[in-house]
């Protein structure tokens, strides 16, 4: 006899739903989708628990449609489609997926800044199309990233991979962040600056900070005005700690030379313009996109749901205020 009743809003990989099959009856979307509002009110009700993903609004409208659900694992580091307080308020456990995908997505935002930065996709192109006349010294010329500047924006633990990997590169690394890593400045030199004189130096800058009311559309058309023109703008965070609209202009203008990005303001939209330039790098969402990673993650999702529902704190738990002591 199954002892919970869970809805899993989308496909994940298999070790996670054996994990859970073990002691729940589980309902999945079928659909290579993300569930619509009204399927996954619908879908919720009367469950035990829920395991969601980053595309579904946790929140009280939710929470009021499915008043048995009693735990929600986020598959997903990231919580910003989370009402935390909300959750907190109603003593209702979350959690999400640290750590797991750290040194994918470090990897994926290097990935991005070397094909930004030597225009990979701009020749790519080239060569597809069958337009290549032969060699020339003035084609597809882009930035040095040996002995260049990297500027980090959050020092968290992403940020702290993406710098580790830029001393094989004898990168100078500047971070921001709210408050110093001084572990991250004793293990690789990094040096603690202002966001403002982050942007002023940096050739590469890399986004590594959550989607906080403080942090939307952090890089604005005043920010790119700060960077150099020869500046190149990574996002492998969340899409609306970037002005888009504003990020199509300033690479339009050439107030920057180019962007690397993984995620977008308006998922899976993108920002009118942003397609039809070459000077910028898209990917969709694909940071955490290894086997290791993702796997990973549905491990830790299955093995935080399956605590909560015990009524244990989950080891990734998003609110422990809501426990005793």
């Amino acid at each position: 006899m199954k002892q919970w009743k869970v809805l899993v809003s989308r496909r994940i990989p298999q070790e996670g739903l054996d994990l859970l099959a073990e002691a729940c009856e589980l309902t999945m979307h079928q659909e290579d989708r993300p569930m619509t509002r009204s399927e996954l009110l619908a879908a919720a009700a009367g469950k035990d628990g829920v395991l969601c993903l980053l595309t579904d609004k946790i929140n009280a409208e939710l929470f009021d449609a499915a008043p048995t659900v009693r735990a929600y694992a986020n598959f997903a580091v990231g919580y910003d489609n989370m009402d935390v307080a909300e959750a907190s308020r109603r003593r209702i456990p979350l959690s999400n997926t640290p750590d797991v995908l750290t040194d994918a997505t470090a990897d994926m935002a290097w990935a991005l800044l070397f094909a930004t930065a030597r225009r990979v996709v701009e020749s790519d192109a080239v060569m597809r199309s069958g337009s290549w006349a032969g060699w020339g010294p003035l084609q597809f010329i882009g930035g040095d990233i040996t002995g260049a500047t990297l500027g980090i924006v959050g020092a968290g633990r992403i940020g702290a991979a993406m710098t580790a990997r830029s001393n094989g590169f004898r990168m100078r690394v500047l971070y921001t962040d709210a408050r110093r890593n001084e572990q991250l400045e004793q293990s690789t030199g990094a040096v603690f600056v202002s966001f403002d004189e982050l942007l002023r130096q940096s050739d590469y800058i890399s986004v590594h900070v959550p989607l906080l009311p403080e942090t939307r559309h952090l890089f604005n058309e005043a920010a790119f005005a700060r960077m150099k023109p020869t500046a190149c703008l990574i996002n492998t965070a969340r899409g609306p700690v970037i002005d888009e609209a504003a990020l199509v202009r300033a690479l339009r203008d050439k107030t920057i030379a180019g962007a690397g990005l993984d995620v977008y303001e308006h998922e899976p939209a993108m920002s009118e313009g942003l397609a039809a330039l070459p000077n910028v790098v898209l990917t969709p969402h694909t940071a955490s996109a290894t086997h290791a990673s993702r796997n990973g993650m549905a491990r830790k999702a299955a093995t935080n749901l399956l605590a909560m529902l015990r009524g244990e704190r989950a080891p990734d738990c998003l609110n422990p205020e809501i426990y005793p002591g």
